[in-house]
């Protein structure tokens, strides 16, 4: 086992040599609107760097693993890659449609706010806002559980590190600063990952030599049509698209682009560049499975055993410095997503806000979101399962919530009817949710749960029903708003005109 203290230093130099460069590189010109949006300045190879360095995090290394490993093999392995990277292909489309219709957006709760509502922007902001922040506590969770495995490292000494490092230029820079370390840490991981994937393949004998031990010991895990993993593979790509498509980092990236172009040509790649490491992690958790690896509860960690097994320790421990790395690349995004959403609306709630006190509240929001990551992650929940519990949210919102991008026939009612009831169906059959349904008085009658059903019945019925609602009950309201009551923050009274949404 490497060494507590050991393990300790080299990740505070690690973490301390990106925030400098976080500290040096991300000051823009001090003003919020450069603080939370980078509006205009990003390139196409940058946006493709920030964009996999974004996706890519921690998670990495510790979901598809434990999909492969725990969830159904390699069709369930498959399933992550095509979630992974449709999401990103979505905003392909999807991002040039937005810049068309709120030239100057910041977020997609003030979208909500303008097309739908307060209603539907409270709702929007919480699911949103529980996406990312669960994405956050994953992240810390993962790579707390993989230093303490290594080296016996406390969890909440991991989670602090990770967070106050983080928190130091992301609370000064926004998002300049992490697209700026995004871009090094690509240029650093990617070739790190790929390497050390191969390098633990080889060292285990090779991939003719796994394949032979999984196909004796558990032949399914490598049966592309083995029930379990073909359902996960499919729910888990309506997971996790809808919640990509509930965002905040994306909708930031899509304004920070320099133009459609490279909107475009940094999505397409970053979708092209995620799925041969979503494969590589998850047949990594296959065959830490099947050669009998794990010990149980250890399949959200499976990369890391098999090192463990395989390397000495100083291998291990660059490797775990990666994923440390991994997690600032997503965490510093993640940060400043979740500060944005609530500062862009803060011109509706404040008096005429200055713009410095404006970028001041920005910060306090992301010291706030970092220390609550922090002590989330600390507590070693299941990487996985908490991920799954906020797709739910995220996969009932996504279609009724985007489908006012197109039509003007949605009302903000019906938008909210339509999510919350395939909210309820969701629920209904969600295997997590079943020991709170369980004490419901009509707990008897209820479905046998399923992720599956769960996933597509929350995605289906809602964006069902909101389809029916633009023919039953069809409200008429003018695309155009969005571009006039949607402002930026630093023009006149803090940006914003009336944004008062009128009744559709």
């Amino acid at each position: 086992m490497v060494s507590t203290g050991l393990a300790l230093g080299a990740t505070v130099v690690t973490l301390a040599a990106f925030a400098a460069i976080g500290l040096r590189y991300g000051r823009g010109d001090g003003t919020v609107e450069s603080f939370i949006t980078a509006r205009d300045s990003v390139s196409g190879y940058r946006m493709g760097a920030t964009v996999l360095a974004s996706s890519m995090g921690a998670w990495i290394l510790f979901s598809p693993a434990e999909a492969g490993a725990a969830f159904g093999g390699v069709s369930a392995v498959a399933g992550y890659a095509a979630g992974s990277a449709l999401a990103l292909l979505a905003y392909v489309w999807l991002g040039p449609r937005i810049c068309d219709l709120i030239p100057e957006g910041h977020s997609l709760t003030e979208y909500a706010y303008v097309r739908y509502g307060p209603a539907v922007y409270a709702y929007v902001l919480a699911v949103s806002v529980a996406y990312m922040f669960v994405f956050l506590a994953a992240e810390f969770t993962g790579i707390a559980g993989a230093l303490s495995l290594v080296a016996g490292v406390p969890a909440w000494q991991t989670a602090a590190l990770v967070g106050g490092f983080v928190l130091l230029y992301t609370g000064y820079g926004g998002l300049r600063a992490s697209i700026v370390t995004d871009t090094v840490q690509t240029v650093v991981l990617l070739p790190l990952v790929a390497v050390g994937f191969v390098g633990a393949v080889v060292a285990l004998g090779g991939p003719g030599e796994l394949v032979r031990e999984t196909a004796a010991s558990n032949p399914d895990l490598l049966d592309p049509g083995f029930l379990p993993g073909l359902e996960f593979g499919v729910y888990v790509v309506v997971a996790i698209v809808g919640a990509e498509l509930v965002n905040q980092a994306w909708w930031q990236r899509i304004y920070a682009a320099a133009d459609d172009r490279s909107l475009r040509r940094g999505f397409g790649l970053g979708a092209a560049l995620v799925i041969p490491m979503v494969l590589f992690a998850g047949l990594l958790g296959v065959f830490a499975a099947g050669t009998g690896a794990l010990a149980e509860g250890e399949a959200s960690i499976a990369f890391f055993v098999l090192l463990q097994q395989s390397f000495p320790d100083w291998v291990v421990l660059v490797v775990v410095l990666v994923a440390v790395l991994l997690v600032t690349s997503s965490a510093d995004t993640l940060f400043n997503a979740i500060a944005s959403l609530v500062t862009s609306d803060l011109p509706r709630l404040l008096d005429d806000p200055s713009d410095e006190r404006l970028t001041a509240a920005a910060r306090g929001l992301t010291a706030v979101v970092a220390l609550a990551a922090t002590f989330v992650g600390a507590q070693q929940y299941s990487v996985l399962a908490v991920f799954l519990t906020a797709d739910l949210l995220a996969a009932a919102t996504f279609g009724p919530l985007l489908a006012g991008l197109y039509t003007r026939r949605l009302s903000g009612g019906a938008m909210l009817a339509s999510s919350v009831a395939g909210l309820v169906v969701g629920l209904v059959f969600f295997p997590l949710a079943r020991g709170v349904l369980a004490e419901l008085p009509v707990a008897g009658a209820l479905p046998t749960p399923s992720f599956l059903s769960a996933f597509s019945g929350a995605a289906v019925v809602s964006l069902g029903l909101a389809a029916l609602a633009t023919r039953v009950v069809p409200a008429d309201y003018d695309l155009d708003r969005l571009s006039t009551e949607i402002r930026t923050l630093d023009g006149p009274a803090g940006g914003s005109e009336d944004t008062t949404p009128a009744d559709d």
